[in-house]
């Protein structure tokens, strides 16, 4: 060994024999410190994610604009204002917990309120109002040791402190010569404000050439000022003047002496032209370690889609028990949802088309724009939607934290730079199943393989048409499909001769056979099971019969209730089965019918209404009972009233079909004694008497307008209908319309995209190395610029396909 210490061993020793959880601790920690930068970006998100005020926004927004962009880690002047803000921001939350102040005497009426005032700015009093702060603060100091201790925490201030100074001593070298013709200014430090104010400027061309006699001199300083920076490591530009600058911070000074405005004019510099030197920096890095987490934002982005379609309801008002299914079984859109959706795909359409140009300078507006813009939208806007404040919303909780993890991948992004190459599909960069079927699941995906290949067409130099474009996509994805399946061929090699295992045979083939089965029979298995098995008994509760003849008025009306509905007893029941012995389609007739199913009406004789008939009708009815050649109708009908649980339904819906319905939404929770419980109407009968008639009377005990006369109150909500020019589309709904309409011009588009390597001739290729090193070849010179290569490796692989032997001759395999 080049270097031994008994100490090191013996301490090396010492903790290789300790327990596995200690150890687990120990690497626990060790991961911690690690990554202490992480969880201070973590424990700030939290933190603003929980208290949801103007307060916690400023560090979300510095971490995603300033530190995850700083190269090549945050300065020293972040996290002390970072730990400075949040000690600022404890003693401010804990001065207004007082109860002197006015908005702290109804914490209770005003603490929901996404509005008030102190809830937005952060400074309510609530419970535990410091605690996140607090660990915020902890987790700040922790990270800080932690710099400390790898000497990390003074190593920006002792750089930028040798910088400012060889900088200033070249830049009053630089301005020497013009000392003469300011000796008026002798109040004025030049030196010190061109050292505390170290902005770098592009150099102009003007500038440069000056007609003195210096002018070679001091060029050939800049020129070695600039090579001894790059010496130390310190971004340099080849267009920085100093003179300049300096000049221009002394005239600031001047017009501080003599206005006011020049004053504002230089504090507005002093804070403006470091935050365009840092993203100018960034921009036009000399170095950058270039990486591609398109995938990783692409993934945030899509899990972020989903949360949206599946708690849409958390981004609209008042819609808290509403879900995506049934809003689209009743033909409606919601607001949000639709807003939500269209926002963020249209944020991954921009994204994509970033990728493709690999334009830095777009990516940090759009950087700035979508952090801004979601955090004014998440935290201002959504709560006045919702009318429930951030910090009660979960669903949109979820949605924000992915998208701080998006924000953060996107930033080292920025910070690392585009990739120079775009090469094929991220699934297609290995060739086992598990790419090959998650390939596959991608191109299934309705218009996704279209509108990728589209976008990629529009935002890539090239010089081939749409159709090209396309055909090299399918050619491409096709040779993958089968580059996957001859390498699985070679890992599970199957001898010449030798017949299939059974392991596969029963495997793969029993899987296959037990799928078609099911896909055949499901929908008679379907329907005889969900009778037999999870069918719910429904008896009935009135069973009425009524007699008409010859169409008049009815001679006979009688129902039957409650007890006069009886259950068969199992004697009764074996019974009933027996007197059908020997009647084969009785007997199958009733195996699909169990006892309980089975209910006995008992109706009275005596009809329970007086016959009421006209006269006339009366003597016409006579008549034509008395003619025995003339037909006589006899009408009998029956009634069977199922189950109803309420009895008034207060609130109807009539959409736009002619089934009306009661709207359950309305009809529970009615009643705060009564929680979730369907609340619907009572009202009472009574039968009113005169001298010589009788009627029944109903009214309605909980009306909203109180009449004294009795009445019947009903509310009718009417959905809006489409015009009468589309109701031939609206006529079929949404899901109506995406079966028959959208599923059907996808398969179309499907097959104008994906079917081309059908039509080829060959599909058994043994060997596709040489078509698959071709199709990167022409993505590869297509990345470097060499368009007119990439026709003609276009045309090459055209011709290819169109030459059997020629293609023959490349998928031999490799002797």
């Amino acid at each position: 060994r080049m270097f031994h210490d008994d100490e090191l061993e013996e301490s090396e020793k010492f903790y290789v024999g300790q327990p596995r959880v200690l150890l687990l601790i120990y690497a626990l920690y060790n991961t911690l410190v690690a990554r202490s930068e992480m969880v201070c970006y973590f424990v700030i998100i939290l933190n603003h994610m929980i208290s949801a005020s103007m307060i916690t926004l400023v560090l979300p927004i510095l971490i995603f604009l300033w530190a995850m962009l700083s190269v090549p880690r945050p300065s020293k002047r972040f996290w002390m204002t970072a730990i400075v803000y949040t000690e600022v921001a404890i003693v401010i939350k804990y001065f207004f917990q007082f109860g002197f102040f006015p908005w702290n005497k109804h914490v209770d009426y005003t603490k929901d309120k996404p509005y008030h005032p102190p809830n937005i700015i952060g400074i309510e009093k609530k419970e535990g109002y410091v605690h996140y702060d607090l660990v915020q603060l902890l987790a700040l100091f922790f990270h800080r040791s932690i710099l400390k201790c790898h000497g990390l925490w003074d190593e920006d201030e002792k750089g930028d402190s040798s910088s400012n100074k060889e900088d200033t001593d070249d830049e009053l070298s630089l301005t020497g010569g013009r000392r003469d013709s300011s000796a008026s200014l002798k109040s004025v430090n030049l030196a010190a404000s061109v050292e505390s104010i170290h902005v770098h400027f592009p150099e102009q061309q003007t500038a440069i050439r000056r007609k003195s006699s210096s002018s070679i001199s001091q060029l050939s300083h800049r020129s070695s000022f600039s090579s001894h920076r790059s010496k130390r490591g310190k971004y340099s530009f080849k267009n920085i003047n100093h003179t300049t600058l300096s000049l221009y911070f002394l005239q600031c000074k001047l017009c501080t002496i003599k206005s006011h405005c020049g004053l504002c004019c230089f504090r507005t510099l002093q804070v403006y032209m470091p935050i365009r030197q840092f993203f100018y920096n960034l921009i036009h890095p000399d170095y950058s370690a270039v990486t591609d987490v398109y995938v990783l934002m692409f993934l945030a982005d899509t899990v972020d889609f989903i949360i949206i379609v599946f708690g849409f309801w958390a981004f609209g008002k008042h819609s808290a028990a509403a879900d995506i299914t049934s809003s689209l079984s009743e033909d409606q859109v919601p607001e949000a949802f639709l807003v939500m959706v269209l926002i963020q795909f249209g944020t991954m359409v921009v994204d994509r088309a970033l990728y493709l140009k690999k334009t830095v300078m777009g990516k940090v507006i759009f950087q700035v724009i979508l952090v801004f813009g979601i955090h004014f939208w998440m935290f201002f806007i959504l709560p006045g939607v919702t009318e429930r404040k951030f910090s009660q919303n979960t669903v949109a909780q979820l949605w924000y934290f992915v998208k701080c993890v998006y924000f953060g991948l996107s930033a080292y992004q920025i910070r690392c730079g585009y990739p120079t190459r775009v090469l094929g599909n991220f699934l297609t960069k290995s060739y086992n199943y598990v790419n090959l079927f998650l390939f596959q699941g991608f191109r299934l995906v309705p218009f996704l393989t279209e509108l990728r290949a589209v976008m990629d067409w529009v935002w890539t130099d090239t010089t081939l048409s749409l159709s090209s474009w396309i055909c090299v996509e399918d050619i491409y994805a096709h040779i993958f499909i089968l580059k996957c399946w001859r390498e699985s061929e070679k890992r599970y090699p199957q001898p010449r001769g030798q017949k299939k295992k059974k392991v596969v045979k029963y495997g793969m083939g029993g899987m296959i056979i037990v799928l078609l089965i099911c896909i055949v029979w499901f929908p008679l298995l379907f329907m005889s099971l969900i009778k037999s098995v999870a069918g719910i008994t429904n008896k009935p509760l009135d069973v009425s019969i009524t007699i008409t003849l010859g169409g008049y008025q009815p001679i006979f009306t009688m129902s039957a209730q409650q007890n006069q509905l009886k259950s068969l007893d199992p004697n009764e029941f074996s019974d009933f089965l027996r007197s059908y012995r020997g009647n084969t389609a009785a007997l199958q007739f009733l195996e699909g019918y169990a006892r309980e199913d089975i209910t006995r009406a008992d109706l009275e004789g005596n009809s329970n209404s007086l016959w009421t008939i006209s006269p006339p009708s009366r003597n016409k009815m006579i008549q034509g009972l008395k003619d025995f050649d003339a037909d006589f109708t006899l009408v009998i009908s029956w009634t069977i009233q199922r189950t109803l649980e309420e009895v008034y339904p207060y609130y109807i819906k009539a959409p736009s079909d002619s089934l009306a319905k009661p709207i359950k939404q309305l009809l529970k929770g009615m009643s705060p004694d009564h929680g979730n419980q369907s609340m619907w109407e009572n009202i009472t009968v009574s039968l009113v008497k005169n001298a010589s008639e009788e009627w029944w009377v109903l009214n309605q005990l909980g009306k909203r307008q109180k009449t004294p006369q009795e009445s019947l109150e009903l509310f009718i909500f009417s959905d809006k209908v489409s015009p009468p020019s589309l109701g031939f589309l609206a006529g079929y709904g949404i899901m109506g319309l995406y079966a028959s309409v959208v599923l059907v011009i996808g398969k179309f588009v499907r097959e104008f995209f994906s079917g081309i390597s059908h039509s080829i001739m060959f599909e058994e290729l043994p060997n596709v190395d040489r078509i698959l090193k071709l199709c990167t070849d022409i993505f590869l010179v297509r990345e470097t610029g060499e368009l007119e290569l990439e026709e003609d490796l276009y045309a090459k692989l055209i011709f290819l396909y169109r030459s059997p032997e020629t293609m023959i001759k490349w998928t031999r395999e490799k002797t």
